[in-house]
């Protein structure tokens, strides 16, 4: 199934200059919502997987539903504040800004091998820092996956330490 006509673009979202890749065209179609959950499951499948660990919002909807089907927790990765418990923090810096993540202290066990899921890769500083926060947790990456990879960005660079998967490939 070629995923890419489901995936709309939108120009100067949401800063001038930056062109969106807006991914509710496709989760609203079930049978291309369904393939994509199908092949991240099948490349993972064999895998020992603790925990998914997903990014807000957009990674949450493919985190959750990974998690259930291949059978291991899920931990979101949120903004400032959004987070109930004792949680630890990183700063990153994205393709219009700078931001900052949290991830419950208690979400990683030592040990636990963690699967990132993001929606989309760009400059990866969103999951860099994420996986920093795992790994300072204790946890051990054993992936990072996207639905989409926007190569011209580089962020693969920035995760070259991980093993990548994406979907999708935008140059």
């Amino acid at each position: 199934m070629d995923l890419k006509k489901y995936i709309r673009s939108v120009p100067d979202f949401p800063k001038k200059g930056i062109l969106f890749k807006d991914i509710t065209t496709l989760l609203k179609d079930p049978e291309a919502f369904k393939h994509t959950i199908d092949v991240i499951v099948k490349k993972y499948k064999g895998e020992k997987i603790d925990k998914i660990v997903s990014v807000e919002a957009r990674g949450y909807i493919f985190g959750g539903a990974l998690a259930y089907i291949l059978n291991c927790g899920f931990v979101p990765v949120r903004k400032p504040g959004k987070l109930p418990g004792e949680t630890v923090a990183l700063d990153y810096t994205l393709e219009y800004g700078t931001n900052r993540v949290e991830i419950h202290k208690d979400g990683i066990q030592q040990g636990d091998k963690v699967l990132v899921f993001d929606d989309l890769l760009a400059t990866g500083g969103t999951v860099h820092a994420t996986c920093k926060l795992v790994e300072q947790l204790g946890g051990k990456i054993i992936g990072c996956a996207f639905l989409i990879n926007l190569k011209s960005l580089s962020g693969t660079e920035k995760l070259k330490e991980y093993p990548i998967f994406s979907l999708i490939e935008y140059d």
